[in-house]
């Protein structure tokens, strides 16, 4: 069976730097930092006070309040850059067969918010009362059915969970429906929108969070010596994936091919990655044999790198053993210090930006690091892009993202 090709032809998002892909991707190239003290809830008494939020976002720019009130705030980001992401895709759904259009859209949590404010309305005395809105608010897939049922969308439709590469195998599904010929096009991506009290005190009591409280613009910073935890993020990204004749036929903008992709699982603890790397080592392996590339064809990686301090080593000794002699020739940077950490929304927004890295043949840095502040765990040498966009031919861009319980996905786009 003759695999069809897969292309992107439409980009979203709604991020902590930017609400829209545009604005994103512009202050990701000047290296802007999303993260600033909370605002979403009290934060005086957390060990972590700060994140990365979404910024002037008021839901009733996109819709009525009745219809807000239904949905928690992921769903609502989420709706928010698949509308951008279906207008930026050109195409006119009233002239489709809707039967072959789907929508695979990942949270790793869902609606939390809503969980959190449902369970301390709850009264022990007056009885068991919640909003009917409850369940269909809180469940994970329930963004893709949003999205799916505006726009009268009857192809695949699901969500994918797999904690922080959630979005990235829902992108790796959609490629692999529409290149086994299931569909035409599926709009797929992630959401999430953890910055609340359980969230924050949930990560805080793992002592994931950085708490870098007196400089949260600074306190993601992947690679650097004095890295002490993840920042977290919330917003969404989307990517319309479409069959390469289909989208040739509509005379549709096309900003990258999808290649390959890859999946493994580290099979060792339930937070930490294995620390020689050994599933991202496969994982990468996996993504490089699925697209028939070799390691010399990738000019840019944008890694997991959640400036977490096993983490990122784990990466970086992956990333040498896979590529040998050419990882000192690619460049190599996190986005997440940054966007921050939007655990399943995260691979959705690394993709996006690699899809606009290969487009523009720009490279985002990594930002925060400092000559002073170098780990004698990590090879220098390599090309972490540290505080400046470098601008270089990129062919080819391989994207990372690892979650909790050893769960591993990468994504391969090039030219095209």
């Amino acid at each position: 069976m003759e695999l069809k090709r897969v292309v992107v032809t439409g980009l979203g998002a709604i991020t902590p730097l930017g609400n829209t892909m545009s604005a994103t991707w512009q202050n990701v190239c000047k290296g802007v930092s999303g993260a600033k003290p909370i605002t979403l809830f009290d934060a005086a008494k957390f060990k972590t006070r700060f994140a990365c939020e979404v910024k002037d976002f008021d839901i009733l720019q996109y819709m009525d309040r009745k219809e807000a009130r239904k949905l928690d705030r992921y769903t609502q980001l989420a709706l928010v850059a698949a509308d951008e992401a279906l207008a930026n895709s050109g195409m006119d759904f009233e002239s489709v067969n809707k039967d072959r259009i789907g929508v695979i859209f990942a949270a790793g949590i869902g609606g939390i918010y809503t969980f959190q404010e449902e369970v301390r309305a709850y009264n022990d005395e007056i009885g068991p009362r919640f909003n009917p809105f409850f369940i269909p608010k809180i469940i994970a897939d329930i963004a893709a059915g949003h999205i799916s049922m505006k726009y009268g969308f009857r192809g695949p439709n699901f969500a994918t969970v797999s904690a922080c590469a959630s979005s990235t195998n829902a992108i790796i599904d959609a490629f692999n429906y529409i290149r086994l010929g299931k569909a035409d096009a599926i709009l797929a991506g992630g959401a999430e929108a953890p910055i609340s009290i359980v969230g924050v005190g949930g990560f805080n009591a793992m002592n994931a969070l950085s708490t870098r409280n007196d400089s949260p613009e600074t306190a993601s910073r992947p690679f650097s010596a004095s890295r002490d935890g993840f920042v977290m993020g919330e917003g969404s990204a989307s990517l319309m994936l479409e069959e390469l004749e289909h989208a040739k036929a509509r005379g549709a903008v096309i900003y990258a091919e999808i290649v390959g992709s890859g999946m493994s699982a580290d099979a060792y603890h339930l937070t930490a990655s294995h620390p020689e790397g050994l599933g991202a080592k496969l994982v990468m392996r996996n993504a490089l044999a699925d697209a028939g590339m070799t390691p010399d064809d990738i000019d840019y990686i944008n890694v997991h790198g959640t400036s977490t301090p096993v983490g990122d080593i784990s990466e970086e000794r992956a990333i040498k053993e896979v590529f040998g002699d050419h990882a000192y020739k690619l460049n190599i940077s996190s986005t997440k210090s940054m966007t921050g950490h939007l655990l399943g929304a995260a691979g959705a927004v690394e993709a996006a930006i690699s899809v606009m890295s290969v487009r523009e043949d720009v490279v985002p840095p990594t930002i925060n690091h400092a000559d002073d502040d170098c780990d004698p765990e990590i090879d220098y040498n390599l090309n972490f892009t540290f505080n400046k966009l470098q601008h270089r031919t990129v062919r080819a861009a391989l994207s990372n993202t690892f979650g909790f319980g050893g769960h591993n996905a990468s994504v391969i786009v090039k030219k095209i």
